[in-house]
């Protein structure tokens, strides 16, 4: 009998056009957005994973998402980057997983998305220097998100146990470097909100 199952723990990254940090995190996405609709793209950064036996560790992950309104009405665009470091066959397990196809953590990607863009191969890096991390798609997204400071400088400021689709935990930071300019778009949300958090997601 064939494995279906998948498992990622690593890392993701958030940049939207959110002017004040984004609702969709406390409000389970039933928000209206800042900006009216949620424009951005995520990050992730796959330490340890798998999808039956094909090896997905240490590659990165890249998506353009759109939301015309509250994230839980659906009607999402998205595009998917993929590692061009993937082999054939895990190129295939994480177009699955992130065509929302595979089910488990990444299922609300295939009940949301009213239009795909599709898959690409690209060179996809997510980089840590101290608190900051750095998220580029080759000449599509590049990125750097850095945490909001607290009280106590030194200690993130981080809403926990959320109903929230990347995770339940994540550090409210912002955008020092927001762009992507991709399938018709030319954003630049440079110095709008953020997030970084723990990727733990799992299947079917």
């Amino acid at each position: 009998m064939a494995d279906h199952s998948w498992a990622m723990k690593g890392e993701f990254v958030r940049s939207c056009n959110c002017s004040g940090f984004c609702p969709c995190v406390l409000s389970c996405g039933e928000a209206l957005p800042a900006e009216g609709a949620c424009l951005g793209w995520v990050g992730f950064r796959i330490d340890a994973g798998h999808s039956g036996e094909v090896d997905l560790s240490g590659l990165n992950v890249g998506l353009l998402l759109e939301s015309p309104g509250p994230m839980s009405r659906g009607n999402w665009t998205v595009g998917v980057y993929v590692d061009a470091r993937a082999s054939i066959y895990a190129e295939k397990s994480l177009s699955r997983i992130f065509s929302g196809k595979a089910g488990g953590s990444a299922a609300r990607l295939s009940s949301h998305v009213g239009r795909f863009l599709g898959i690409e191969r690209a060179q996809v890096t997510y980089e840590t220097e101290g608190r900051v991390r750095s998220f580029r798609v080759a000449n599509a997204i590049d990125g750097e998100i850095a945490p909001v400071s607290g009280r106590e400088p030194d200690r993130d400021t981080v809403v926990n146990n959320a109903e929230y689709w990347l995770g339940p935990d994540v550090i409210v930071s912002h955008s020092k470097t927001s762009r992507l300019r991709a399938h018709g778009r030319n954003w630049d949300f440079s110095g709008r909100s953020a997030e970084i958090g723990k990727l733990d997601w799992r299947g079917p």
